[in-house]
Parts: structure tokens; C-alpha cells; sequence
């Protein structure tokens, strides 16, 4: 769960980023997890008991978050899971 701030809430979000080193900056790069739909193909639907079913991974919220906005895990992507969305991620970043 991470804290987007007050119009974004706190929602789910998958963390792409590891831990930084002590000489780089304590942030975290993640992608926001969404009930709000809008059928696009930067939309990613995983299935787990941790998150909403109606929700999607949204390839177009990608940002970067202070350490202190990450306030608790829920659980895990399997290595496919989270293959599908760098995929997806590299897609949208042309690479």
C-alpha cells in the first residue's frame, strides 16, 4: 500500500525498484493499482486474494515515491506476473 496523496489515495502498487544504496536518493519506482478502468491496453489484470478483482495494473502510472509513502506490503507478483508487466512497461517506454 503506498500513499499517492489525498486525490490519488492509498492504494495498491507494485514496487519496481530494489532497495536504494546509502549515496542514492531513498525512493522507490512503482506502478498504481486501479478499480477505474478504462479498457486500455496499458491495463494489466492480475489475479490475486491481496488484490481488488476488479482492478488492473495502469502501465501509465508509473512514478517515483519517497521511501516514507510505502506504508505496508501485501504480497507478491510471481516472476511471469511481473514479466508480463516490465513487458508491457518497455512497450509503452519504447524500448
Amino acid at each position: 500500500m503506498v500513499d499517492l496523496g489525498m486525490a490519488a489515495k492509498v492504494r495498491p502498487c507494485l514496487v519496481l525498484t530494489r532497495y536504494p544504496k546509502n549515496n542514492e536518493l531513498d525512493v522507490f519506482t512503482i506502478v498504481a493499482h486501479t478499480t477505474t478502468q478504462r479498457g486500455n491496453r496499458w491495463e494489466i489484470g492480475i489475479s490475486k486474494p491481496f488484490l481488488d478483482d476488479k482492478g488492473v495494473f495502469d502501465i501509465q502510472r508509473v512514478m517515483t515515491v519517497e521511501r516514507v509513502k510505502l506504508e505496508r506490503k501485501l504480497g507478491e507478483l510471481t516472476a511471469d506476473e511481473l514479466g508480463l508487466i516490465l513487458d508491457h512497461l518497455a512497450e509503452r517506454l519504447g524500448m
